[in-house]
């Protein structure tokens, strides 16, 4: 048999495979068909016209919770993909995101298909070949929207780290010129932008919906995974409640944050240091090498 017509049957059966489980798990309980029956009012999704949505979404809709499902098995657990989402910043709910992640691993099935379609018809590729393909980058689609994830995650607490220095500066300023803990965080608020701006943002809105700022700022630490503004938070939550110089708690935190700065660049520049050594090291030591010694080999043969 053609290996071609091999792989587009695989590719047809499991398609039919895939139809036929959606199908099935379709099929209503006697949970679902009953619920209706025993409501005494209304409720979305019980009964009544269906939102008004396009023909796409309503086809695309059973297929999606179905996936969402699964990868809520299979996932991340929802309190961790939960405070991951509130340290990127991000306005997603936990399903969305999952939604996201579903979309995503159908398009890296989509593309195995299609590279394994291009395959069958240059090479004659194996179907398992292909088969171990089309999985590999529907779980590639996957993975790669939760590593997204991190990646923000890691660039808005480094952008954090990076802001903390000068608000640190701009709160201690503030209170050294006469002005409270709340008058100085308002102050810096409205004057300043970025993520940790943002954070502070929210963190005055809760204390003007009549929270205890030190409470907030002891939330902030909670919500964020950066070190430095861990410590910044919990430090300014500790004067405010002991009733410590304010002025004197932030300046000594801005000059953490700032020394904390420099060493994660030495460190940093040390990585790199080291990242520079391999291509030294396995590329242009060589060629010194070889235009070093090629000369000498070459007057060696003619002299002989």
């Amino acid at each position: 048999m053609n290996p071609a017509t091999m792989a587009w049957g695989l590719v047809l059966g499991l398609g039919i495979v895939l139809v036929a489980s959606w199908m099935g798990a379709r099929r209503a309980t006697l949970d679902q068909r009953l619920s209706p029956q025993l409501r005494n009012h209304r409720t979305p999704g019980s009964s009544g016209p269906l939102p008004a949505r396009s023909l796409v979404e309503r086809m695309l809709a059973p297929a999606m919770r179905d996936g969402v499902k699964v990868v809520a098995r299979w996932g991340s657990p929802t309190q961790e993909l939960e405070v991951r989402l509130r340290r990127a910043g991000s306005a997603l709910s936990v399903d969305q995101f999952r939604a996201e992640q579903v979309v995503w691993a159908v398009a890296g099935l989509v593309a195995g298909l299609l590279a394994s379609g291009v395959l069958v018809s240059a090479r004659g590729s194996s179907p398992l070949v292909l088969l171990f393909l089309t999985v590999a980058l529907g779980l590639g689609g996957f993975a790669a929207r939760d590593y997204a994830l991190t990646q923000e995650v890691a660039r808005r607490e480094s952008a954090m780290v990076a802001e903390l220095p000068t608000i640190a500066e701009l709160l201690a300023l503030s209170v050294g010129a006469g002005e409270g803990a709340l008058g100085a965080l308002e102050r810096v608020v409205a004057t300043t932008s970025g993520e940790l701006a943002r954070e502070l943002s929210q963190t005055l809105a809760q204390v003007r919906a009549g929270a205890p700022l030190s409470e907030e700022l002891r939330g902030l630490a909670r919500r964020t995974g950066a070190s430095g503004v861990r410590r910044f938070a919990d430090a300014t939550a500790t004067a405010i409640d002991r009733g410590t110089p304010l002025a004197a708690v932030l300046r000594a935190q801005a000059q953490d944050a700032r020394a904390e700065g420099r060493r994660e660049l030495m460190e940093q520049g040390g990585k790199k240091e080291i990242a520079m050594m391999v291509p030294v090291v396995f590329l242009i030591l060589p060629i010194t090498i070889v235009f070093a010694v090629f000369p000498g080999l070459v007057a060696i043969n003619l002299g002989g």
